[in-house]
């Protein structure tokens, strides 16, 4: 039961990091869409940075699921 509680745990982890580097991705586009006022890339880029953060949402909240 110890390895599947570390298996969650490196699940959780790698989608945590997964999500942050979309939400950063898509801040960066949404910012060089603003400089350049390019409104599809905005869209584009806000849905991502949504995206991001639903990910790392659902992964704690996966975490926080208690095997026993």
């Amino acid at each position: 039961m110890d390895l599947l509680n570390q298996v969650l745990q490196l699940f959780v982890k790698f989608g945590q990091i997964g999500g942050g580097l979309w939400l950063v991705w898509g801040a960066i586009t949404f910012g060089g869409a603003l400089k350049d006022q390019n409104g599809p890339d905005m869209k584009s880029g806000m849905w991502q940075i949504v995206g991001g953060g639903l990910v790392i949402a659902a992964v704690s909240l996966f975490g926080s699921i208690a095997l026993s």
